[in-house]
């Protein structure tokens, strides 16, 4: 055992063993057959094979008794177990391979790196039975193709401690804490928010309201909307004009107004103009942007309102600035939350209904020192959250994304024919091998479960079996029989029906065509006798490079060669 873990941890002869050696001995072995029907005496015939075993015993020297297989079985096993405790402490396998793999769903969130929201999620369930896998990204950071039936791709490439990680997934749902629109820096990713609706990913909030808020003049016009409905009294909405361009900033404004350029966020593209000449200097700054233009009358405010809802919580904060700019959100301010009223929570319950429904949402007002409100803007999942309660506040969502997932998400697993991953060269022929074969029966370690046929079966001729289903000794002819012409192997003649009664007593082995045994790697190691047992063990394992996309009839013959490795591997250390 000492050679054995020295043999192991040298990494040239662990990288030397073909693909999937690894992944096929954690696969159990097929029951062994009884001594008694495993090779069963038969009388012999004019130039039929050799049976199995002989009632006579064999000359050959290497012709070992029946039982010393439960030893030989007993002694792989010891060095199986070796093998996988080697491997995976020098780290070439995962200790975890052998466990059952988890089941889970995938969830894209769109955030900061600041929040980590994998932790949040952790030990979270869909429908009781699927982990939720957090993949966190920026919208730079991704990238996404999406196809008509139904399929998305994500490939995201990340940084990660000054390391960048790069991965491919399929989303089964997604998060998007982040804008995906704002002329800052020529932030667009409305192409992404395309894809995702393309490849029909359900997500919070609802793509079809992300895209629809990525422009704040076409939210405003719901907002007026709902304005004309409910009147000014229970929906306060402040006075906006529209200029679709610079060359209809004709009209003349109240003064003073604060002029909003385009599509941003926290405070960036608002000027306050106070007469016509800087009206006229701001147009032309516009021309250079070609972009749209809202005016809003300045409002001399004694604190900001901020409404958010998540789900079915509602929170209101109030802001107001200390150091005297116009813009609240600008310079030092002091928030503090203040009492939910009847008034707030029927601003945002309405807005929160736009586009199909937000699950989260806010809505931004302005308490002016006239004693009035002015609902200015509703923002979506992209909503910073403040306050003493940002934790509660991620923790609702958390819980909220979950309730989503059960209900939109099916219980197939990721990993499924519907959403396929990337899968081993070894993983696909074991995996066909489960399956029959059409107009076969299925061989040796696939046949253990057939029944005998009612009614004699139809003569075949001989084949080969690919797959052994237990170590047998080797046989060998007597030195005398080798001189003699080897005769073709004939079927069972057909003037010798067999009665109910015998097929009965006949098991499912004696009931099968008679078969050619494969030379075993010791006698193809005698054939060169220039090798040495790491070339023979090489050898042995006669792969072709061949595609993926094999017969049957290759899939079993990769079976064999299997089987013939560890048989080559156990009489490595048999000496």
């Amino acid at each position: 055992m000492n050679y054995l873990r020295r043999r192991l941890s040298d990494s040239t002869f662990i990288s030397n063993l073909p693909n999937g050696y690894m992944t096929d001995l954690q696969r159990p072995d097929p029951a062994q057959p009884s001594p008694a029907t495993a090779a069963p005496p038969k009388s012999p015939t004019v130039g039929s094979t050799p049976p199995v075993t002989s009632p006579t015993p064999s000359p050959a020297p290497e012709r070992k008794p029946q039982p010393s297989q439960s030893s030989g079985a007993g002694f792989f096993s010891s060095i199986t177990n070796v093998v996988k405790q080697t491997a995976a402490s020098a780290g070439l396998v995962e200790q975890s391979a052998v466990t059952t793999p988890k089941k889970f769903k995938i969830l894209l969130v769109i955030d900061e790196p600041q929040q980590e929201w994998a932790k949040l999620f952790r030990g979270k369930k869909v429908h009781g039975d699927y982990d939720i896998k957090v993949e966190q990204a920026e919208f730079s950071e991704i990238n996404i193709i999406a196809h008509a039936n139904g399929s998305c791709n994500v490939d995201m490439q990340v940084l990660r401690n000054g390391t960048k990680v790069a991965r491919s997934f399929k989303p089964d749902f997604v998060l998007i804490r982040q804008h995906a629109f704002s002329m800052t820096q020529n932030e667009d990713f409305r192409n992404l928010i395309i894809g995702l609706q393309y490849g029909g990913i359900p997500s919070i909030n609802s793509l079809e309201s992300i895209y629809n808020l990525c422009d704040k003049p076409w939210a405003f016009a719901q907002l007026i909307s709902t304005y004309r409905k409910l009147g000014a009294e229970k929906f306060p909405l402040i006075e906006q004009t529209f200029y679709p361009n610079y060359k209809d900033m004709v009209a003349m404004p109240t003064f003073p107004v604060v002029v909003k350029i385009g599509h941003a966020h926290s405070g960036v593209g608002k000027v306050r103009v106070d007469n016509h000449s800087k009206f006229q200097d701001i147009a032309s700054v516009v021309a250079l942007t070609q972009t749209y233009t809202t005016t809003e009358p300045l409002i001399d405010s004694k604190y900001d309102i901020r409404i958010q809802k998540i789900g079915n919580d509602y929170k209101a904060y109030m802001r107001t600035s200390i150091s005297g700019n116009w813009k609240t959100n600008t310079g030092s301010a002091m928030l503090e939350q203040v009492a939910m009223t009847d008034r707030y929570k029927l601003w945002v319950d309405t807005c929160s209904v736009i586009f199909g429904g937000l699950d989260i949402c806010a809505v931004k007002a302005i308490h002016g020192k006239d004693g009035k409100d002015y609902i200015t803007e509703v923002v979506g999942s992209s909503m910073p959250l403040v306050g003493e309660h940002q934790a509660e506040d991620r923790q609702l969502i958390t819980d909220m994304v979950v309730a989503k997932m059960n209900q939109a998400v099916g219980r197939t697993s990721t990993g499924s024919p519907n959403r396929p991953t990337t899968m081993q060269p070894s993983q696909v022929w074991c995996s066909r091998l489960h399956t029959p074969l059409q107009g076969k029966p299925r061989p040796g370690v696939l046949g253990a479960q057939q029944t005998p046929p009612a009614q004699p079966a139809k003569p075949a001729p001989p084949r080969q079996r690919n797959s052994a289903p237990q170590l047998q000794p080797e046989f060998k002819a007597p030195p005398q029989a080798s001189a003699l012409p080897q005769p073709e192997p004939l079927a069972q003649p057909q003037n010798e029906p067999t009665t109910q009664a015998q097929q009965k007593d006949l098991s499912p082995e004696q009931s099968q065509p008679p078969v050619v045994e494969q030379p075993t790697a010791e006698e193809k190691a005698q054939a060169h006798p220039s090798l040495n047992k790491s070339q023979s063990l090489t050898n042995a394992f006669g792969l072709k490079e061949t595609s993926f996309f094999r017969t049957a009839s290759e899939d079993v013959a990769k079976a064999e060669t299997m089987r013939n490795l560890r048989k080559s591997f156990a009489s490595l250390f048999s000496d």
